[in-house]
């Protein structure tokens, strides 16, 4: 197979300037890696399986690795997908600071005080 050619993405990348433009390359890369990947994985599967060499066999045996490696090579997806979506949220939704206003705003009130323990004080 031939290796694709990433030079348009490291461009691209190059000259994104903000984190929503390198997201946008990114997640771009990572729609037209994915049938690759995904083409890849089905092929450890069926390899690890080959014969049914994988039955019965331990953790540690090459079937048994193939078969992980599969699931491993689409693990690249989620965990570039997850990283993109982090930095992304970092960037432009980050997490109110308790000294924001608008944190104290959205609050809700305090609740009341316990009445005090004992009996209740006579007039």
């Amino acid at each position: 197979m031939p290796t694709p050619d990433l030079t348009p993405y490291l461009t691209a990348l190059t000259e994104a300037q903000t984190p929503a433009e390198a997201s946008a390359v990114t997640r771009h890369l990572l729609d037209a890696a994915e049938p690759l990947l995904r083409a890849v994985s089905d092929y450890l599967l069926a390899a690890g399986q080959w014969r049914g060499q994988n039955r019965g066999a331990k953790l540690d045996s090459p079937p048994k690795m193939l078969m992980t490696s599969a699931s491993h090579s689409l693990s690249v997806l989620a965990l570039a997908d997850a990283a993109d979506l982090k930095a992304l949220r970092a960037e432009y939704d980050p997490a109110p600071t308790p000294d924001t206003p608008q944190a104290e705003r959205s609050l809700p009130p305090a609740p009341p005080k316990p009445p005090p323990a004992g009996p209740a004080p006579s007039r």
